[in-house]
């Protein structure tokens, strides 16, 4: 692939190209749904958005309510709003009124949040709509953005006020305006650059004896993007693991479906944002733009739609994890030949304890890949408890991984020579259901 073929995308954009094709897929599918013509999973779907809410936040420090420094307690926050919506997903029944209202109070409060910001910031608007085209563009996208992000909000909290036909077409009509927000916000940062667009907020220190805990808290957690999706993923992992225990004895009811959807979802963005895939990783191009919403698109109908393509997308997962894991062992063994062959093998151990390591985590993520694969495709030879089992164990690894990649870019180590050396999100295991 040519250099001329490289595309790449602001992480923003993609958040919003994912989220807008959430409602408009979400809309459309409203009108079977009510025609009685396709089931409806409202925990998954409050999961997935959920989900989408803590990645902005954890990756950009982007709240329902604003912008805010990324510090490590909005990290926290992010991990914990991930934490309540894989449980609602991968949990069905349990807590369906409890995250319906907890949806609607984030978009209500968020839409209303936001609107007062920009009627706040009316001299900025102003400029915008004496711009060029697509500044004016911009400028309504933007308010309809939020306007529409307070009515869904409303209608989530009070959801018998209007018909089901005219919530279909609204939820279709807010993902079209997600969509061309995150189209006019790309054109305008090719042409203006992002700080023509957001202005962080200045941030206020508490008096006295609070000082000293509010500075480290609010220390900006300096999180690559590669750690941070890392670090949600790990999260995913040891929860859905820890969490089949339980379900395989028969304590709690699960949604393979919902799981999938999410697995996919987190999928598409490493292909998007990272150009990382199962079987490698990619310059981004518009070819691996279309792929990845194309994974996105089958992981919002899978949370939305439950028992359609439960077969199919499990069936993906499995296979993911055995092609993953073999290409991942071949790449580490092939490493392996590689430094023995080479002369200067003898000062490996100049090689810092970390480094070494970090080398050898993505021969363990492979094996328990393969092991994992297995277990969905031979499920009478390796019992549910090994598969909950190695989710937990490549959990682990991954929390693992971010550590030290974490630790490396604060030695003043080059982030980027670390993530090659480490593997890629897109090398985790892809949890399915037995």
């Amino acid at each position: 692939m040519n250099s001329a073929d490289q595309y790449d995308l602001p992480l923003e954009v993609i958040v919003l190209l994912i989220y807008g094709t959430f409602m408009c897929l979400f809309g459309v599918l409203l009108h079977w749904i009510f025609a009685g013509a396709l089931p409806y999973a409202p925990d998954s779907m409050y999961g997935l958005s959920l989900v989408l809410i803590a990645f902005q936040i954890v990756t950009l420090g982007r709240t329902p309510f604003g912008d805010l420094r990324r510090s490590w307690t909005l990290v926290a926050i992010g991990i914990g709003t991930a934490v309540i919506g894989m449980v609602g997903s991968f949990v069905p029944g349990h807590f369906s009124g409890t995250l319906r209202v907890l949806v609607g109070l984030l978009m209500t409060g968020g839409g209303a949040a936001l609107l007062y910001q920009y009627a706040a910031r009316a001299d900025q608007a102003r400029a915008w709509l004496k711009g060029p085209g697509i500044l004016r563009v911009l400028a309504f996208s933007a308010a309809s953005v939020y306007l529409l992000t307070l009515i869904a909000g409303l209608l989530t909290l009070l959801p018998g006020i209007t018909k089901g036909p005219h919530t279909a077409i609204l939820l279709i009509i807010y993902g079209i305006s997600f969509l061309s927000l995150a189209w006019t916000l790309h054109e305008v940062g090719k042409a203006y650059g992002p700080e023509t667009i957001h202005a962080r907020p200045t941030q206020v220190s508490p008096p006295g004896h609070l000082r000293d805990a509010h500075r480290r808290l609010s220390r900006d957690a300096q999180l690559p993007l590669t750690v941070a999706i890392i670090l949600l993923q790990a999260v995913l992992l040891t929860l859905l693991g820890i969490l089949l225990f339980p379900v395989g004895v028969g304590l709690l009811p699960f949604s393979p479906d919902g799981q999938h959807g999410l697995t996919l979802v987190i999928t598409a963005i490493q292909i998007i944002a990272l150009g990382s895939t199962p079987v490698g990783e990619y310059r981004r191009s518009w070819l691996m733009v279309l792929f990845g919403m194309l994974f996105a698109a089958l992981g919002i109908f899978s949370s939305i739609v439950p028992g359609v393509i439960t077969g199919q997308t499990g069936l993906l997962l499995g296979l993911l994890n055995l092609v993953g894991g073999f290409l991942g062992l071949f790449r580490g063994l092939l490493s392996m030949l590689r430094r023995r062959r080479n002369p200067g093998a003898q000062q490996a151990d100049a090689v810092p304890p970390i480094l070494r390591l970090l080398a050898l985590i993505p021969t363990m993520i492979a094996v328990v890949q393969i092991v994992f694969g297995l277990s969905i495709f031979l499920p009478t030879l390796l019992p549910a408890k090994v598969g909950a089992a190695m989710l937990v164990v490549n959990g682990l690894l991954l929390f693992a991984l971010a550590g030290m990649v974490l630790k490396l870019s604060r030695l003043g180590k080059d982030p980027a020579a670390a993530s090659a050396a480490a593997p890629t999100p897109a090398a985790a295991p892809r949890a399915s259901d037995r």
